[in-house]
């Protein structure tokens, strides 16, 4: 015990010998890993949000194709749907985009038929009348309303609409409703001038959850003019975005990365003549090499892991309390558009393991290596050289 107590009282000596360059070590180290831990921490944040989005949306979504691009379906298209066997409901929405230009914001308008019935509100009720709605707390947010506010959209027709706020939204998950204003179906049809007759699209229930690729190509083959698209294949596709933007973002640290590598094993390997010359009187006293390799992996263990530490906390707080405003323009692409969301505070345990094995492991072996050649040399020709 004792004899392990001299290593690390040794150990932080010899750190504390050399702090100005063990500092600027550290800041880049750190540095490096709150860059990565950044793009990590971002992109699980926001495939885990767009995945219990998901969980409340529909089975499968049929949309009408007209010369590849999409157009109203005729609502009776639902009843097509629903003579199918296994098929357990099929809603028409109303729904669509709308941008303010006062705000620079787009949004997300919605009719009560939809998926309010999935949707907890957090304070007040649906919308229950012609002039009231029900908004998202990034809408409440950019506008600085409350409920019993009046909100002014302009319609289709470039015609002012108020309308009264009469709740706003909460759930698990900022993605589904942080941008929404839902009004009555009615009132929205108005305001976009749909007719009864055609729905932006239709959401479809299934007894079976292993029929559903099966009853998409069904509706695919009944009626061709039409687009399934599974819960499976929405979330497949915020995935694969995500990953692609985040394997961008990495690709580019990677630079800072391989900086940080050379740095490390330049470091690791130009041992200075001091730190020779201290390895060849430790050995000449009678240290055994083994105790000289544990001095330098004390060492490299503290930088690495406080490294790694301060990386982290930084990479968390940049994510969750600053909003990621580095990172957020390219891997939301979108968040310039639609307002902003707090992002709930996600990490994956398995990302966390294999960023610290990339960041640590290396550094240790850069320090060990070049202490293990110096420290099985004879000590009298190290401290002669």
């Amino acid at each position: 015990m004792t004899r392990q107590l001299k290593i690390l009282e040794h150990t932080l000596a010899s750190l504390l010998r050399r702090k100005a360059k063990n500092l600027s070590l550290l800041v880049v180290y750190a540095f490096t890993i709150a860059t990565l831990g950044s793009v990590l921490f971002l992109t699980h944040a926001l495939k885990t949000e767009a995945s219990d989005s998901l969980a409340a949306a529909p089975e499968l979504v049929v949309q009408r194709l007209a010369a590849g691009r999409n157009e109203l379906i005729p609502v009776a298209y639902a009843e097509r749907i629903r003579a199918l066997p296994g098929v357990e409901k099929v809603t028409p929405r109303v729904w669509g985009y709308y941008y303010d230009a006062l705000v620079k914001a787009n949004f997300t308008l919605m009719g009560t038929a939809g998926e309010a019935e999935q949707i907890e509100l957090l304070e007040g009720h649906l919308p229950s009348n012609p002039d009231e709605c029900a908004v998202g707390s990034g809408v409440a947010a950019i506008f600085g309303a409350e409920i019993g506010d009046r909100l002014v959209l302009i319609d289709s027709h470039e015609q002012n609409r108020l309308y009264k706020i009469s709740g706003l939204f909460s759930t698990a998950s900022s993605l589904l409703t942080n941008d929404l204003i839902l009004l009555p179906e009615t009132t929205l049809r108005e305001f976009f001038a749909i007719d009864e007759q055609r729905a932006t699209d239709l959401a479809v229930e299934i007894y079976n959850q292993r029929e559903v690729k099966t009853l998409a190509k069904k509706i695919r083959f009944h009626l061709p003019d039409t687009r399934p698209i599974t819960r499976s294949e929405i979330l497949h596709t915020y995935t694969t975005i995500f990953n692609w933007r985040s394997g961008m973002m990495l690709a580019v640290t990677l630079a800072a990365l391989i900086a940080f590598c050379i740095l490390a094993w330049d470091k690791a390997t130009g041992i200075s003549s001091e730190e020779k010359r201290e390895i060849g009187i430790l050995k000449a006293l009678g240290w055994e090499t083994a105790d000289v390799l544990a001095i330098k992996f004390w060492e490299g263990l503290a930088i690495s892991l406080t490294a790694f530490l301060l990386g982290i906390v930084a990479a968390w707080l940049h994510v969750f309390v600053l909003g990621a405003p580095a990172l957020v323009p390219i891997l939301k692409g979108w968040s310039v558009i639609f307002p902003d969301f707090p992002l709930t505070a996600r990490v994956d345990l398995l990302q966390l393991l294999t960023l610290a094995f990339l960041t640590i492991v290396p550094y240790l072996a850069c320090t060990l290596i070049p202490a293990w050649k110096t420290a099985v040399t004879d000590p009298e020709q190290v401290m002669r050289n």
